[in-house]
This record gives structure tokens, sequence and C-alpha cells, in this order.
């Protein structure tokens, strides 16, 4: 079982999208990834929303993700959401362990 959260992070005149990339450029990002139990840390920009950035943030279990939250980096990465005055929302979701199923898998091109 994993646990994705998709974090938006919103904010005015292209704050959102410089976090992220001070995110990446400052090693943070980078420091996320090597923890023990994350799947996933990765940002996306919609389209529909210049002033909002998607972080899909994926971990192998609920213990991981405890240890990430009690890590000093949460405290720099709050800085950060400070610095940039950023509002966020999330959503939480755990994964489907059957996997996708063969009905749905005719959509999917490999």
């Amino acid at each position: 079982m994993s646990i994705t959260m998709n974090l938006y992070y919103t904010g005015q005149n292209g704050s959102a999208r410089k976090f992220a990339e001070e995110m990446d450029a400052s090693g943070t990002a980078g420091l996320i990834r090597a923890e023990a139990g994350n799947e996933r840390y990765e940002y996306f920009f919609p389209m529909n929303d210049p002033e909002t950035v998607l972080l899909i943030d994926s971990w192998t279990d609920q213990a991981a993700l405890d240890a990430h939250h009690a890590s000093p980096m949460m405290d720099a990465i709050a800085a950060l959401r400070e610095k940039y005055d950023l509002h966020m929302r999330a959503e939480r979701y755990v994964s489907d362990s059957a996997g996708i199923p063969e009905a749905d898998q005719k959509f999917i091109k490999p």
C-alpha cells in the first residue's frame, strides 16, 4: 500500500512556480526523494492555472510519511511556503493493491 498526497500550492505573480524551483535548486526536493520510503516527489504545472503548482508526493506507508513530517526538512519547506506566501489544498490517496483492472488497461497504451 502506498500513500500519495496531491498538494496544490497557490500563490500570486508566479510565486508557486518560484517555490518549486527553489525547492529543487536548494537540494531540498532531492533530499526528500532520498528519504527512506519516498516513492515519488514531483512538481507539475496545471495548464489552466498559472498560479498553482501540483506536488505529487508518494510514500510506501504511513510510518514513512510520519518520519518525513517529523524531519528537519519540514521547517525548511514551511519557511519557503511563508517566503512565497503560498496557500495549500491537499488530497490523499491510498493505492489499490489489486492494481489497474483489466477492463481499464485497454485504455492505456504502454
